[in-house]
């Protein structure tokens, strides 16, 4: 029962941060630091960075559930807070090379721009939906609640790979048409 309690305290913030994460995301992809009268290099070495780290990403999620089904929750443990981590350190990469770079059109024409913008597409609306998916998920690990945590995750885990990988995916096809 308190397991329970403990994941009815963290349901609001949760909820509020999965909120908060897209629209401050939506509005910082919107602001150039120049528009301050901050003058910053733009952030062009970041792309290939973050998008390596949505790899490593989906890489951990991976090996994660490897180690879990080999019964090493430790190892699985620690895995999954480094995906975690290494998600909150691409969403800061992320926004930081918006707020200083241009956005970069996809320049591909006829049906690989279709098969460009599905795969984006999806990858944007997957990567809000994921946010509580993530977080209910670890806070059942965290309040031991395996039997919930385990059923969560088998959506969680699919979704959130998809996420890490289309990531990769959409990089390496728009990264032609980057500007330098």
């Amino acid at each position: 029962m308190e397991n329970i309690t403990i994941e009815k305290k963290f349901k609001t913030p949760i909820i509020i941060v999965s909120l908060l994460i897209p629209i401050v995301v939506a509005l910082l992809f919107s602001v150039k630091l120049k528009d301050f009268g901050i003058e910053v290099e733009p952030l062009s070495f970041l792309p290939p960075i973050y998008a390596s780290i949505n790899g490593i990403t989906a890489l951990l999620l991976i090996f994660a559930v490897l180690a879990i089904k080999n019964g090493n929750r430790s190892l699985h443990e620690r895995l999954m807070t480094s995906a975690i981590a290494c998600s909150i350190v691409f969403l800061v990469m992320y926004v930081a090379y918006h707020m200083t770079s241009e956005s970069t059109k996809f320049g591909g024409e006829g049906i690989i721009k279709y098969v460009y913008f599905f795969i984006l597409i999806t990858h944007i609306a997957l990567s809000v939906i994921i946010i509580p998916l993530v977080l209910f998920t670890y806070v059942r690990a965290l309040s031991e609640q395996f039997d919930r945590h385990k059923k969560l995750a088998r959506i969680t885990f699919p979704l959130w790979l998809y996420v890490a990988v289309t990531g990769v995916i959409v990089y390496l096809m728009i990264a032609p048409y980057y500007v330098n």
